[in-house]
């Protein structure tokens, strides 16, 4: 897997495990939803990404769409 590919599904992961967690525990966990959503959106529109910027320093083969 590359850089994209590995950020797209953790953020896919994220925004799962935090309904299952609202559903289950507290309607506050819809946050992490709003939170992640909200980094998509501004990765999306400059770039950054945190997430991305990790798993490049940890060895993953970078894709094209975070550099």
């Amino acid at each position: 897997m590359n850089v994209d590919k590995t950020v797209l599904s953790f953020a896919g992961f994220m925004v799962l495990l935090s309904l299952v967690l609202a559903w289950l525990v507290s309607p506050w966990f819809y946050v992490l939803t709003a939170l992640v959503g909200l980094n998509l959106f501004q990765a999306g529109i400059t770039g950054f990404c945190p997430a991305a910027m990790l798993l490049r320093r940890l060895g993953v083969k970078p894709g094209c769409a975070f550099r």
